[in-house]
């Protein structure tokens, strides 16, 4: 179960290009290629820019009229499918942050 404290961050591996309101994923290692459709490349963006995957959530429920417990499941079941496909890493959400004096 991925932490939604956990950020994502996307492997060096991976190249990503938009077309019109869509995009395609392609891992260079498995040389295999992943579409997102309008909503899954929204997920993308804000997964991939946000500090944390709660953070993502929260924007997403901002801005699409969803269920909060629909949108959690579609969410994680979109990162998982991304994180087995080797698309895009978990770290922890305090990873790259200063540590508190």
């Amino acid at each position: 179960m991925v932490d939604l404290a956990s950020r994502v961050a996307v492997p060096c591996h991976v190249l990503v290009r938009a077309l019109d309101k869509e995009s395609v994923l392609l891992n260079l290692e498995t040389e295999r290629y992943f579409g997102l459709d309008e909503v899954g490349t929204r997920m993308w963006q804000l997964l991939t820019t946000k500090q944390s995957i709660n953070g993502a959530y929260r924007q997403l429920l901002n801005e699409y009229d969803v269920e909060e417990g629909q949108l959690r499941d579609h969410l994680l079941e979109l990162l998982n499918g991304l994180l087995a496909n080797g698309l895009l890493n978990v770290l922890p959400g305090d990873v790259g942050t200063n540590p508190a004096v």
